[in-house]
C-alpha cells in the first residue's frame, strides 16, 4: 500500500467516527444486583437451579438478594447521578417480563418501565441487554436443553417482541445477547462450571455433550440474534426513535508465545475460535473456514437464507474485554479423545509464558485475570480492521482487587489498584480511537459489586462497595471519584486529555 493510499484511508477512517459526545457508563447485570427473585410474579431461571442444586457456585450462594437493586433502584440511579454518568447499561431479567416463556408479566415489565423512567429523568441513557444468562427455567425445560435446541429461538423472539413492544420509544441501544461464548462454552463445557452445567464428564455433570453443544448453543444463539433484529428492523423501531441493535462479544487478546509461524497462527485461531465464531456470521453470513475444516460435521451448518438475515444484523460492536493470555501452538490436541471447543482449535493458552515463564502481567483476585492493557489496544485494532471499521462499544471492562473482600472497610475503598488498572485500559482505548478506531462508548464493569456468578461474593469488580453484612449499604471507592473526574472532564473521550487529565 502507498503511503499516500495508507494516509487517505486513516484520514477517512477518523473522520467515520462520530460527533456525539463519547458514551461514558458502567455496567450491571439482572441477575447479578436485582434479588427479588420470588417477588412480583418473577420464575426461576437457570441460575437460580443451578446455585441451588449443582454445588459449584461459592459457598453455595445465589442471586437470590444479590444488591437488592430490584427495591433499591432510586438509590443505585443516584449513585450514577452523583458522579455525573450520563450512561448506563443493563439487562432487563426475561424470567420477569415472561416467566414461563409465552405470558407477559405485567408487573415485571411495569417494574423495568419505573427503571427506565428514572434513568431518563435523571439524564441517564439506558443501554439494554436483552440476554444476560438468567434464561427462564420453564424456557429451558420446554427447548429440552435450552439453548442447544432450535426451538429456542421462537421463545426469545416472542420475548424481545414484548420488550420492544413496551420499551422501544424509550431505549436507544439494545444489545440482543451478553457474552455468548461464556454461556456456550462455560455452560455446555469447561465441566459445566455454569449453568445449565452441562458436559461430558458424568463426573462433574449429569448430562451433556462437550464435543456438540457449545457449536448447538452458539448456532441457535446466532440464529435468535439474526432474529432479533430482523423483527427490529421490520418493525422499524430504529427508523422511528432513531435507535440502534448490536451484539456484545467477549474476547481476550491472544498474544504468541514465541516468533514462531507455528504460535503466531495458533494465536490467529485462539482468537477465531473465541471471537469470530460468532462475529463471522453477524459481519460476513457464515463461520469462519478454518473452523469448517477443524471441527467438520460437529460444526452446524447455516441455510442460504439464515446467512441472509445473519450478514448484516449489527449497527455497532459490543466488546467485552478483561486480559490477555501467551498463546501456544498445539497440534497434538488434535488427537483429545473427547474433542470440544477448547481442543478443537489445537492451542496452550496460559498466563505464564510457556517457554520461559514470564507472567503476562500482574495477577488480579480472580485466577483468570491479568492486568495488560496494550492487550485492549491491540483488540479494538483487531475488530476494526477484520471488521471493517465497525462503531464499537466497549460495554464491559474492570478488575478485581486482591484480597478486596477481606480488606475491611475503610481501607478497602482505596482501591488504587482499580484506578492504575482503568487508567491503563482507557488510555489504550483512546489511543486506537485517536489512530482512528471507531470507538464510540466505555462502561466500566460494574457499578457496584455484585454476585459474580460462580464466584459467588468472593470477588470484588464493583466502583462502589457493597456491605454484604450491613444492610447492603453502598460506599464509594477512589475509583469511582477517579472514573467520575475522567468521564466530566474528558466528554469526547480524546486521547490527550485523558493523557493530562490522568497524570
Amino acid at each position: 500500500m502507498s503511503l499516500l493510499l495508507a494516509t487517505v484511508l486513516t484520514f477517512i477512517s477518523s473522520n467515520a467516527q462520530s460527533n456525539e459526545p463519547f458514551k461514558w457508563g458502567t455496567a450491571t447485570a439482572s441477575y447479578q444486583v436485582e434479588g427479588a427473585v420470588n417477588r412480583d410474579g418473577r420464575l426461576p431461571c437457570i441460575w437460580d437451579v443451578f446455585c441451588a442444586d449443582s454445588n459449584k457456585v461459592y459457598m453455595n450462594e445465589s442471586g437470590a438478594v444479590a444488591d437488592d437493586d430490584y427495591d433499591r433502584f432510586l438509590e443505585d440511579i443516584e449513585l450514577m447521578k452523583s458522579l455525573n454518568l450520563t450512561n448506563y447499561r443493563l439487562s432487563f431479567a426475561w424470567p420477569r417480563i415472561l416467566p414461563d416463556g409465552v405470558t407477559p408479566n405485567q408487573e415485571g415489565i411495569a417494574h423495568y418501565q419505573k427503571v427506565i423512567t428514572a434513568l431518563l429523568q435523571n439524564n441517564i441513557q439506558p443501554f439494554v441487554t436483552l440476554y444476560h444468562w438468567d434464561l427462564p427455567q420453564a424456557v429451558y425445560e420446554a427447548t429440552n436443553g435450552g439453548w442447544i435446541n432450535e426451538s429456542i429461538v421462537d421463545y426469545y423472539v416472542q420475548y424481545v417482541d414484548t420488550v420492544f413492544t413496551y420499551f422501544a420509544p424509550s431505549v436507544k441501544k439494545w444489545l440482543t445477547f451478553n457474552e455468548p461464548w461464556t454461556f456456550c462454552v462455560q455452560g455446555y463445557d469447561d465441566n459445566g462450571g455454569h449453568a445449565p452445567g452441562r458436559c461430558s464428564d458424568r463426573s462433574q455433570c449429569p448430562q451433556g455433550n462437550s464435543s456438540t453443544e457449545p457449536y448447538l448453543c452458539t448456532h441457535n444463539v446466532l440464529l435468535s440474534h439474526a432474529a432479533a433484529v430482523k423483527l427490529f428492523r421490520e418493525k422499524q423501531y430504529d427508523k422511528k426513535y432513531n435507535s440502534e441493535i448490536g451484539i456484545t462479544l467477549n474476547v481476550d487478546w491472544a498474544e504468541p508465545a514465541s516468533s514462531s509461524d507455528a504460535d503466531f497462527n495458533a494465536s490467529q485461531r485462539k482468537l477465531i475460535w473465541q471471537l469470530a465464531w460468532y462475529a463471522d456470521p453477524i459481519w460476513f453470513g457464515d463461520y469462519p473456514q478454518i473452523m469448517k475444516d477443524y471441527i467438520g460435521d460437529r460444526l452446524p451448518t447455516f441455510t442460504n437464507q439464515q446467512k441472509q438475515d445473519l450478514k448484516g444484523s449489527h449497527d455497532f460492536f459490543g466488546l467485552n474485554h478483561y486480559t490477555t493470555a501467551w498463546v501456544q501452538d498445539d497440534q497434538g490436541a488434535a488427537n483429545a479423545s473427547v474433542p470440544d471447543w477448547n481442543t478443537d482449535q489445537r492451542t496452550n493458552v496460559n498466563a505464564y509464558n510457556q517457554y520461559n515463564g514470564t507472567v503476562i502481567g500482574a495477577p488480579c483476585d480472580s485466577p483468570w485475570l491479568f492486568v495488560v492493557p496494550w492487550g485492549i489496544y491491540n483488540m479494538v485494532k483487531y475488530v476494526d480492521n477484520r471488521y471493517n471499521h465497525p462503531p464499537i462499544y466497549i460495554t464491559e471492562n474492570g478488575v478485581d482487587v486482591i484480597n478486596e473482600s477481606s480488606i475491611p472497610l475503610p481501607e478497602v475503598l482505596n482501591d488504587t489498584f482499580r484506578i492504575n488498572f482503568y487508567d491503563g485500559y482507557i488510555s489504550n482505548v483512546l489511543k486506537a480511537k485517536s489512530e482512528g478506531v471507531d470507538v464510540r462508548g466505555y462502561f466500566a464493569w460494574s457499578l457496584m459489586d455484585n454476585f459474580e456468578w460462580a464466584d459467588g461474593y468472593s470477588k470484588r469488580f464493583g466502583i462502589h462497595y457493597v456491605d454484604y453484612n450491613n444492610n447492603l449499604t453502598r460506599y464509594r471507592k477512589a475509583s469511582a471519584n477517579w472514573f467520575s473526574n475522567i468521564t466530566q472532564n474528558n466528554p469526547m473521550g480524546d486521547y490527550q486529555v485523558h493523557l493530562r487529565l490522568a497524570s
